[in-house]
């Protein structure tokens, strides 16, 4: 009966390794929200006391009831679903452009290498320094910052992508074509299931940077938006305004991450 016992005691080691695990899960959130509500209580202690100058930094009280005053008039949900709606927008374009984009150069090697140098400098280039361009071009409306959205993305994402592609094992992809695969199959079967992690990373890194190219082009031409708002509240000393906007990005920019981390769990657990 010596297996029963070791198989009994393998059983409490998993068992003493899995609570290890979930205990330090619990600890690790914990501490998260101990450290954010622990700034905030910071910051409105400082504002309290002096410590910082409240009109110019603000304080979470203050933000709180800004945020409710505008809230009842309905004038902030306008400016955060603009703003959500461009990032939204510019993401999904900025990832399925740059992904079909990788597709396309991953085929013709040829185009891939004619088009290398290129990608290269568009992907150094600060893609802000772009968007008076862009506006110049598609004019001072929503399509612009759209526009401006997609541009900061795409190049990340065709890059990032290709490189996915051009990285998978050459022996899985002989053996396909040894069984008379065509190209199109190597992709479906082998290419793009291989890098299905590699999208997700992508789509991961888009997040911040569609957030990044609708701020810069709210910044410059909208007239409603969360970027709006920053620039306005900056203009009529409404820094209230200013903070709240901020934190709002920031509150929206993490539950989109969340959402792609949600999605990979369930494309991996899929792949297992």
């Amino acid at each position: 009966m010596w297996y029963k016992k070791e198989i009994k005691s393998v059983s409490k080691e998993q068992t003493a390794f899995l609570n290890r695990l979930r205990k330090r899960k619990h600890a690790v959130h914990t501490i998260q929200w101990v450290l954010l509500v622990g700034f905030f209580l910071l910051w409105e202690t400082a504002a309290r006391f002096d410590w910082i100058d409240p009109f110019i930094f603000s304080q979470p009280t203050r933000m709180l009831n800004a945020g409710i005053q505008m809230g009842k008039d309905g004038s902030l949900w306008t400016h955060i679903g603009t703003t959500l709606w461009e990032t939204v927008a510019g993401f999904v374009l900025g990832t399925l452009i740059g992904t079909l984009t990788a597709i396309l150069l991953w085929w013709n090697r040829f185009v891939s290498n004619v088009a290398e140098p290129y990608l290269v400098v568009l992907n150094s280039l600060p893609k802000t320094a772009l968007a008076p361009i862009i506006i110049v071009w598609l004019g001072n409306n929503q399509t612009s910052i759209i526009a401006v959205a997609l541009l900061t993305s795409v190049i990340v994402t065709v890059m990032s992508v290709l490189n996915g592609f051009l990285q998978v094992d050459n022996e899985k992809i002989k053996l396909i074509q040894i069984f008379g695969g065509t190209k199109a199959q190597v992709l479906k079967k082998v290419v793009f299931p291989a890098n299905i992690p590699c999208i997700l990373n992508a789509l991961k890194i888009n997040v911040g940077l569609s957030f990044v190219g609708v701020i810069v082009g709210e910044f410059l031409v909208a007239q409603s938006g969360l970027g709006f708002l920053i620039v306005y509240g900056s203009q009529v000393f409404k820094l209230d305004w200013v903070m709240l906007s901020v934190i709002i990005l920031a509150i929206l920019a993490a539950l989109m991450y969340q959402g792609i981390a949600f999605l990979e769990k369930k494309c991996l657990k899929w792949q297992q």
